[in-house]
């Protein structure tokens, strides 16, 4: 398979990261971006074809991945309607853009509409994706089994694009800032910084792994460590106080109708 991404940024770049070596060759990877410097970053690193423009690699490539900012997404689809051959399957990971508007540029192709996050690039990646009306069943596994292997991969309705955008396209963003608080707390009390980070990171990353895995409700599991008049039922107790539960819903919910609204 050989794949062209228009859009070298950090979403790009962490498919890329997940996907070289593992499901394609780096000489079948092309990057199409606008500043050199970003070209040479990638090509250094990665040593895959980055090029300015689409033009010497667009009419051979089998899947096609738009990966720019939304504010540059007319700009970059103008750029590319009419040179993509039909055979081409037509992913994209722009927020907040409807599968109406990218099929009005590519008509008689397969659009597909994929929310990633940036943990795609250690496996560990939340894929949701929606299909538009030419797409077929056979290029629903392709692409299903593609984002399998960056994490876990869903399928929903378009409807519920710009929910899944503020759950878990944000989501790693509200992680880090959490890993970075407790850490924080380790410090207070403490505990070395690098120590207290990486206690932070594995906590979380335990916790998560226990709700996918066991797949019983996060309540469930958060009964089941907190003995009465524990130190657990202290810390959760503050976490109550400070409106910890209630931040976090309000992020989701500000996310999700930012990505509603451009």
């Amino acid at each position: 398979m050989k794949i062209g991404f228009v859009g070298g940024g950090a979403l790009a770049e962490s498919v890329i990261k997940g996907i070289i070596g593992k499901i394609v060759d780096v000489k079948d990877v092309y990057v199409s971006e606008r500043y050199a410097s970003r070209r040479e970053e990638l090509i250094q690193k990665y040593k895959i074809n980055a090029e300015a423009g689409v033009d010497s690699f667009i009419s051979d490539i089998d899947l096609l991945i738009i990966a720019v900012k939304p504010k540059d997404a007319e700009a970059a689809l103008n750029e590319i309607s009419g040179k993509v051959r039909t055979k081409t399957v037509v992913v994209y990971v722009v927020a907040g853009l409807k599968l109406a508007k990218v099929e009005k540029y590519f008509k008689d192709h397969s659009v597909i509409r994929v929310m990633p996050n940036v943990a795609i690039s250690v496996g560990e990646g939340m894929n949701v994706f929606t299909v538009g009306k030419n797409v077929k069943p056979a290029e629903v596994e392709m692409i299903r089994d593609f984002f399998s292997n960056l994490g876990r991969c869903i399928e929903v309705e378009e409807s519920l694009m710009d929910a899944v955008t503020g759950l878990s396209g944000s989501g790693p963003a509200y992680a880090f800032l959490m890993i970075d608080a407790m850490s924080d707390g380790g410090v207070a009390v403490g505990l070395p910084r690098a120590k207290a980070i990486e206690l932070a990171a594995q906590t979380l990353l335990g916790a998560a792994k226990m709700v996918l895995e066991s797949g019983d409700h996060p309540d469930v599991l958060r009964d089941k460590v907190t003995s009465p008049a524990g130190t657990t039922i202290e810390g959760v107790r503050v976490l109550e106080q400070c409106g910890v539960r209630s931040a976090l819903i309000e992020a989701v919910i500000a996310a999700t109708e930012k990505s509603a609204s451009m």
